[in-house]
């Protein structure tokens, strides 16, 4: 378990935040079973929404949360681009098997989700709201800004992610890597149990190339 402040229910209420710490993970190639988990997924999805025009996809529950949430800040959600490059064909990237289990997720639930080497994290976390003013770097190696009014996760020692500018490369989850936390932002209208329904699907993801993972915690954290 880990120290959570809740800072979020001024400026956004009935938003939560998806906890999930998993450990003893094998930070290997998710092998000949996860490959076969993603091509299912894949299918399954393609059939779900083949048929359906972008804008169809805009307004699907809970893509159209997130939507509305982006175009608020003039930016586009990037898991619906996602989502249309994989009914298009492109398959789901291979990458560490603990990051294409929450990735698989996002794209089977639509889901915001950032993951995190847990063993690098300063509790207590902290989910805020920035001012514009602060700056982490990202996964790319690159300083930002943050955006003014966004909704931002922290633990002591900065920020470890945000809606618009994405994850940080502090805790990035690495090759040594075996306590993950994952964290799923859901703004206002995202059901919290789906938020739970996301998470389970993670940790089932994860035990797919990893049966001995051990779930830390599990919570859909709000006011």
């Amino acid at each position: 378990m880990i120290a959570i402040n809740y800072e979020w229910t001024k400026d956004y209420p009935e938003a939560s935040a998806g906890m999930l710490i998993l450990s003893d993970i094998r930070n290997t190639d998710g092998g000949k079973q996860m490959n076969k988990v993603k091509r299912e997924l894949e299918k399954n999805i393609k059939h779900k929404y083949s048929d359906k025009t972008r804008n169809e996809l805009k307004t699907t529950y809970p893509i159209n949360v997130y939507v509305t949430y982006y175009k608020k800040f003039g930016y586009s959600y990037h898991v619906l681009l996602q989502l249309e490059s994989l009914i298009k064909g492109k398959p789901i990237p291979d990458v560490s098997a603990p990051v294409e289990a929450m990735f698989m997720a996002e794209l089977k639930n639509g889901l915001l989700t950032a993951a995190h080497d847990f063993d690098k994290i300063n509790p207590p976390l902290s989910c805020k709201i920035s001012q514009g003013s602060e700056e982490f770097v990202t996964l790319n190696g690159k300083t930002v800004s943050t955006v003014e009014d966004d909704m931002m996760i922290c633990d002591a020692d900065g920020i470890i992610s945000s809606i618009l500018r994405g994850p940080d490369r502090r805790t990035a989850v690495g090759a040594s890597t075996s306590r993950v936390l994952y964290t799923t932002y859901a703004p206002p209208g995202v059901d919290k149990s789906l938020v739970m329904q996301h998470l389970d699907d993670i940790e089932s993801y994860v035990k797919v190339f990893s049966g001995e993972a051990k779930t830390e915690m599990k919570k859909c954290i709000h006011d």
